[in-house]
């Protein structure tokens, strides 16, 4: 067990980011204060080597710009509000809009490129290092100071576990999860396409324009969207227009909202390798987005196309202040939020 910190880089706005690293078993984990931000996932390879299966940024400064959130914990409201506006109790809010007209992963700032106050230490012999922020009242549009926590501590057996929590001193909604890109070839080895991907969902979030929800919950069975007895990502993608990029509703069994159980929700595996990551969570959805947009320099001096990461980012339905029927995502004075999301890697 080991807990390293160094520099990494110095904001815009001369705010200094330094750079985590946290090692048990055989895994290393390279974490930033900059957006609570996993930079890299590093497994055996063999020979002594190791293999990052995380995407990332050419250079330290780019985590700054991109557009991409590689690795970031995104909030207030990651994924998207329709119409930047929402209203709660019988008040209408408008968010920053930087989506077109929507609102995305917590607006222009978001949680994502702030710094955040780092508490490194050890649970049952696992390192740990627990992320704080504050957002004050009307950060972004969101009504409500906010303080959040998210805490990731890694085990000797491979499991990444990630823990979400926040409260608040007025009515408001929240929705927060983490952006890696994974890649179980290894950064730079190739396309996703051949993964094979399991997903407990039999239905999936429709979408329209903007890929704002229409309310409706589709079922997946027989169509592209179908990926309950596993499947290559590759095999049914041209099928879905641009790639994937869709919320899916967890086959989850019944239990009490206010205390939801880990639940597994998927399974992803590299034929090649024979690499696997297996995922639970206690949100009601998963995000899955297979990369259609990524064309930009990556770390090592590679060039990053589309494909080349999938991200399964767990939370609420994007655009949920406004769809009443969808689980709630409001958070009221004296509450707890509490999720819980784990990444278990086999190698």
């Amino acid at each position: 067990m080991a807990i390293d910190k160094s520099d990494f880089f110095t904001s815009s706005r001369g705010e200094k980011a330094s750079l985590y690293s946290i090692s048990a078993g055989d895994m290393r984990v390279t974490m930033s204060d900059f957006g609570a931000t996993l930079i890299s996932i590093f497994v055996p390879a063999g020979m002594g080597r190791f293999e990052d299966l995380l995407l990332g940024c050419a250079e330290p400064r780019q985590w700054e710009t991109t557009d991409a959130y590689f690795g970031a914990t995104v909030g207030r409201y990651a994924n998207r509000i329709g119409a930047s506006r929402f209203s709660l109790g019988g008040k209408e809010y408008r968010l920053a809009a930087n989506d077109g007209v929507n609102h995305l992963h917590g607006g222009p700032l978001g949680l994502s490129r702030r710094i955040w106050k780092v508490e490194p230490s050890e649970e049952a012999g696992s390192p740990t290092l627990r992320f704080s922020i504050a957002s004050p009242d009307g950060e972004e549009g969101y009504p409500g100071n906010l303080e959040v926590a998210a805490t990731y501590t890694l085990s000797a057996d491979g499991n990444l576990r990630i823990q979400y929590e926040a409260s608040t001193d007025a009515p408001t909604v929240l929705n927060f999860t983490n952006h890696a890109y994974f890649n179980l070839h290894g950064d730079g080895k190739g396309l996703v396409l051949d993964h094979e991907l399991k997903l407990a969902a039999s239905r999936y979030v429709e979408v329209g324009a903007g890929l704002i929800p229409t309310g409706r919950l589709l079922e997946v069975a027989g169509g592209p969207f179908d990926f309950r007895q596993g499947k290559t990502v590759g095999r049914d993608i041209g099928a879905t227009g641009s790639g994937y990029d869709h919320s899916f509703v967890l086959d989850r069994p019944s239990e009490k909202p206010s205390s939801p159980a880990l639940f597994p929700f998927a399974v992803l595996r590299d034929p090649t390798t024979g690499r696997r990551m297996e995922a639970f969570t206690t949100s009601p959805g998963v995000q899955f987005y297979s990369g259609n947009f990524l064309s930009c320099p990556g770390k090592g001096g590679l060039s990053y196309v589309k494909h080349e990461g999938l991200c399964l980012e767990t939370g609420f339905f994007p655009d949920s202040p406004n769809r009443p029927e969808f689980p709630s995502s409001v958070l009221n004075p004296g509450e707890r939020f509490s999720h819980e999301t784990d990444y278990r890697f086999y190698y």
